[in-house]
């Protein structure tokens, strides 16, 4: 015969799938934020680079290839 999960596991099971949830959530609206807006990929390059490095070897990964550079392309020529 099962037992019933004790109400602090359940508490804590429950904690932790609401915050794999969240987490998947949070990545894929940065990641979406990230593909859709060039200049928001400057932010994270000044912010948080490893992020958008992450980022780019995501999507080189997937076989799109040229964004880094015409990143790198748009924010030479905007400090000229």
């Amino acid at each position: 015969m099962a037992h019933p999960m004790k109400p602090l596991a359940k508490k804590i099971l429950t904690g932790v799938l609401v915050a794999e949830v969240a987490g998947v959530v949070g990545a894929y609206s940065l990641f979406n934020k990230m593909n859709t807006s060039q200049d928001f990929r400057q932010t994270m390059n000044k912010k948080f680079p490893f992020i958008l490095e992450v980022y780019y070897k995501s999507i080189e990964q997937s076989g799109m290839y040229g964004i880094r550079e015409q990143d790198q392309e748009k924010w030479l020529n905007s400090k000229s």
